[in-house]
């Protein structure tokens, strides 16, 4: 599940466009979305660079966790504490091999890929460690095999001790995760998008038992929030993948770019700072808690 335009060898951040100076439920799901879109190719970069980003921005808590080639960030206000797992990386080996292990084990609910699992296993007692006492709202996100550690490690901070549930999941071109049982399990907010012919919310197959998690935004290939399904769906990515090909790209891969979803969601962040009413998919209210 790369993504070519953010390894962390050759990373390079703008600042984060919102300013954190309240609590994350106050924003508006478009808000929310676009931070943690930020957060999550923020959560590419080297830890220095990551922790003055982060600093500036008015987040003063930015722990970086890694063990075995699994990565996160827990970055923290006095109001909120984000969990932002990284990507995968494609020079990376163990990232390659996680996303190739597409069995599933028994969890403690239903069943979860065993290469996501893998990775959170190797980072969640640190996790755990950092967040043990929180008191705050904890929120989960990512992109790509990030995306899929956010929602197992939603899963997990569920089902343990700690003492603050799992608020939202934002995730940016994730995988499948685990079978419906496991899908289900978690009656929070997962804002899950999709960005057209991106490949990888796709995989693992649904004839493999694999079903997604959260609630669907999809964008079409214009980059606009759209509610099309079946049909109108493929020929939607058909469009998008030939418009791509005659640029002398492959929809499949840039489309996964997190730089792509990045893009989109600004777009409807300045047009609602603008006061435009943004048209959201069908069961996302224009909420702000």
């Amino acid at each position: 599940m790369p993504d070519a335009k953010t390894p962390s060898d050759h990373f390079t951040s703008p600042p984060l466009t919102q300013r954190m100076d309240g609590p994350i439920s106050k924003l508006s799901w478009i808000s929310k979305s676009f931070l943690f879109a930020e957060l999550s190719r923020l959560a590419y970069g080297p830890p220095d660079l990551v922790s003055k980003i982060a600093y500036d921005a008015g987040i003063d808590q930015c722990e970086f966790l890694e063990d075995g080639g699994s990565e996160a960030y827990i970055f923290g206000t006095a109001d909120d504490c984000m969990v932002v797992s990284r990507g995968t990386e494609p020079t990376k080996w163990s990232d390659i091999a996680a996303d190739a292990r597409i069995w599933t084990i028994a969890f403690d609910v239903g069943r979860v890929h065993s290469g996501f699992h893998k990775h959170v296993d190797l980072l969640w007692p640190d996790i755990e460690q950092h967040i043990k006492d929180n008191q705050r709202p904890v929120w989960f996100a990512g992109h790509s095999l990030g995306g899929a550690m956010a929602a197992v490690c939603a899963m997990r901070c569920k089902l343990s001790p700690i003492p603050s549930n799992p608020q939202a999941i934002f995730t940016f071109g994730a995988p499948r995760v685990g079978n419906r049982e496991y899908a289900t399990y978690l009656k929070i907010k997962h804002y899950r998008w999709v960005n057209n012919n991106d490949i990888v919310p796709r995989i693992p197959p649904v004839w493999m038992g694999y079903h997604h998690m959260g609630r669907e935004i999809y964008l079409n290939r214009r980059g606009k929030i759209s509610r099309v399904n079946a049909w109108l769906r493929v020929h939607d990515r058909w469009r998008g993948l030939l418009a791509t090909l005659r640029a002398g790209k492959l929809d499949y891969l840039s489309d996964h770019s997190m730089s792509e979803y990045i893009t989109h969601l600004k777009e409807y962040y300045l047009a609602e700072q603008r006061g435009e009413r943004i048209r959201g998919p069908k069961g996302v209210a224009q909420e702000t808690k």
